[in-house]
């Protein structure tokens, strides 16, 4: 999206306004579909009115240019180069000597990784390789909105080549058209299949959108020399304006897009630029030609600011975001000002060669820190002391972690005279320690046995099928246990639960929230009353299973921050603030109120015991996710080997009630058997 021809021309010496002042419609839809501006869900359509503006342009400025004979491909791309990369090198370097300061390593490396391929012009493939454009995580992507001018890149350095091609075997205007409509229509009908089966590609790859460029190419063959009446004219700008302005008004990221809806604002550029209203009151007045002249410095500033916001968690505060629109403004005309204007005239004062090597050296320093910084993993030894302390959490985990979690191993935690069996998944891993902790005697020990992603409940699949064997292994290991009539072993069972059954909760990664991670007949895409019902059937039917061979002790849900606590902690105090992470607890009991249930049922159907976290963790209001600054979690979801010290007197109770547990279940037994 460079706007590339500054004075909005087809190639001779003409100003089009109307080209402009679309221009200005289309990054404002944009800026303020990215800062959640209401009215404006649908603003991502001010890229592809850009797409079909660049398409008419460069259409024809190769085309007049091979018509008169003197079309330089070299000069072609140089004079591209010129308007795009000087800005763009600056917002680079930028950004990286900012987020030398204020990103946290994970942060910074990625950063690293985006401006290589933003300076490189292939941050599309980038992008398409993490995750789709709409999803939560978008705003960690500092340099996010350059997939645009990788694709107008992309574009540019074939078309040029392909028409020169077809231009020899075919001279003139057929030459032209011989390769526009194949190209259009197949492009299309690409963008159409793909947004049906793999959206992100149809977003982000260049073949799912020549199709824009290209309509704008055609409108430059075939309405160049149309006639038309003002009256046509003006219901054409008509037409154009309303088809933008519904689809910025009723689309938004929801929406299946491209595919056929991508059509409504495309249709709409080109009926505008059709309409050639150069003194139209809605692209010509004053406003809309300053903002179209700065179109490409607003759009490249934007989105640095919306992130920003975002990092320092300020997006949702109203005064916050129009501050950063008037900064978006200030700092697109000072980017226009002090580096565009000056860029292009220094530039086109030079022997191409000569411009060329410039714009090669400029790009040189920006490209080789982007690539150091991604070698160097974010360079974290940058970092503050206090701030390397807090992330350093995060690896404050179960040392035996990789061998009795990751690859599965039959552990054993404190003594040889074991007290208890405990099973689970990651959320056992993380407690056992402070389990061992708080056996009464040091000869005492906990035989342990994990899987990831492995819920306790006979019957239950994992939909993904990556965690299936180990867990499999571990319920028939739990099975042949039960089925050993000569020990008593109390089990303790520790899972989170609730994950297997509503879905994640946590907003980042790769993970799709909401979709049950379990089924027991079939998968589920959400978390019907119908499920809910077969996974409490179960549920209840595998601890009654439990129990009746063994003391039986369920622990309720840890607390989920749906945030990287450390990660975040560390994050606020390196921007120079401080924070305490918690969740309230009506949050909380929205969360696991159903798994709650389940093990109530449990405890009155088979006596299963209850291990309650909650008054070690929470208070009447919040549950904790740091104390006195220090992160009581390892990530989102799992305590640290400092926070699990809290619940040591849970367990303690717990090994206490065991003799007790084991005379209850006896009693059961025996009235059983009368």
């Amino acid at each position: 999206m460079s706007h590339s021809i500054s004075a909005s021309t087809t190639g001779a010496n003409e100003f089009r306004r109307d080209i402009n002042g679309l221009r200005a419609w289309a990054v404002m839809a944009v800026v303020l579909y990215h800062f959640g501006i209401a009215g404006f869900g649908g603003g991502f359509v001010g890229v592809d009115v850009f797409f079909v503006i660049s398409g008419f342009l460069m259409s024809g400025i190769i085309g007049k240019g091979l018509q008169r004979g003197d079309f330089s491909l070299w000069e072609f791309y140089l004079a591209r180069a010129r308007r795009i990369l000087p800005a763009l090198i600056v917002l680079a370097a930028v950004l990286l000597a900012v987020g030398w300061f204020f990103l946290m390593p994970k942060e910074y490396e990625t950063l690293g990784g985006h401006a290589r391929r933003t300076l490189l012009f292939a941050s599309n493939l980038r992008y398409l390789q993490e995750s789709g454009y709409f999803d939560d995580d978008a705003h960690e992507k500092w340099l996010l909105h350059s997939w645009s001018l990788s694709v107008e890149w992309q574009f540019y350095l074939l078309l040029p080549v392909l028409l020169l091609a077809v231009w020899r075997l075919f001279p003139g205007r057929r030459a032209m058209v011989l390769l526009h409509v194949p190209l259009l229509l197949a492009s299309f009908g690409v963008c159409v299949a793909l947004t049906l089966s793999e959206p992100p590609q149809a977003f982000y790859l260049l073949q799912s959108r020549a199709w824009e460029f290209l309509a704008g190419g055609l409108l430059f063959l075939f309405g160049e020399n149309l006639r038309l009446s003002a009256r046509t004219r003006l219901g054409l700008e008509w037409l154009g304006l309303l088809s933008i302005v519904s689809a910025v008004v009723f689309l938004d990221s929801s929406s299946l897009w491209p595919g056929w809806l991508a059509l409504v604002p495309c249709i709409g550029a080109l009926s505008v630029l059709l309409a050639q209203r150069g003194d139209s009151p809605w692209t010509g007045n004053a406003v809309a030609q300053w903002l179209g002249t700065r179109s490409y410095s607003i759009y490249l500033w934007h989105w640095p600011l919306v992130a920003g916001l975002a990092y320092c968690e300020r997006l949702e505060s109203p005064a916050r975001v129009l501050s950063a629109l008037f900064a978006t403004l200030l700092l697109g005309q000072l980017s226009y000002a002090l580096i565009e204007v000056p860029a292009r005239r220094g530039l086109h004062g030079l022997a191409p060669r000569w411009a060329a090597a410039a714009l090669l050296l400029a790009v040189f320093p920006p490209a080789l820190a982007a690539a150091w910084i991604r070698e160097t993993d974010g360079f974290p030894q940058r970092l503050p002391a206090a701030v390397g302390e807090i992330e350093a959490q995060a690896d404050n985990r179960n040392p035996r972690q990789d061998e009795c979690l990751d690859k599965g191993a039959a552990c054993t935690f404190g003594g040889p005279s074991i007290r208890a069996l405990m099973v689970g998944d990651s959320h056992a891993d993380a407690l056992v320690t402070a389990a061992q902790a708080a056996l009464p005697g040091s000869q005492q020990g906990i035989q342990f046995r994990a899987a990831p992603l492995c819920l306790l409940v006979f019957g239950a699949h994992d939909v993904e099928k990556k965690n299936a064997a180990p867990c499999l292994a571990l319920k028939r290991e739990l099975e042949a246990e039960l089925a050993d009539v000569s020990s008593s072993l109390p089990v303790i069972v520790i899972n989170r639960t609730s994950v297997y059954a509503m879905g994640y909760n946590e907003k980042f990664e790769d993970k799709e929230t909401g979709r049950p991670l379990v089924f027991f007949s079939s998968p589920a895409d959400r978390a019907s009353p119908e499920y809910l019902e077969e996974f409490r059937r179960h549920y209840v039917a595998s601890a009654c299973e439990i129990a009746r061979h063994r003391p039986l002790f369920l622990m309720r849900p840890i607390p989920e921050m749906a945030i990287d606590v450390p990660h975040a902690m560390a994050k606020t105090m390196l921007i120079g603030a401080q924070r305490e992470v918690s969740i309230t607890l009506a949050d909380y009991h929205k969360r696991h109120a159903f798994v709650w249930s389940l093990q109530d049922e449990a405890r009155e159907q088979c006596g299963a015991r209850i291990l309650d976290p909650l008054p070690y963790l929470c208070d009447g209001k919040v549950c904790h996710g740091s104390r006195n600054g220090i992160p009581l979690y390892a990530d989102d979801d799992h305590l640290s080997e400092f926070g699990n010290r809290l619940l040591m007197p849970m367990f303690a109770k717990a090994f206490a009630s065991m003799q007790d547990a084991g005379e209850a279940l006896a009693h059961r037994r025996e009235e059983a058997t009368r």
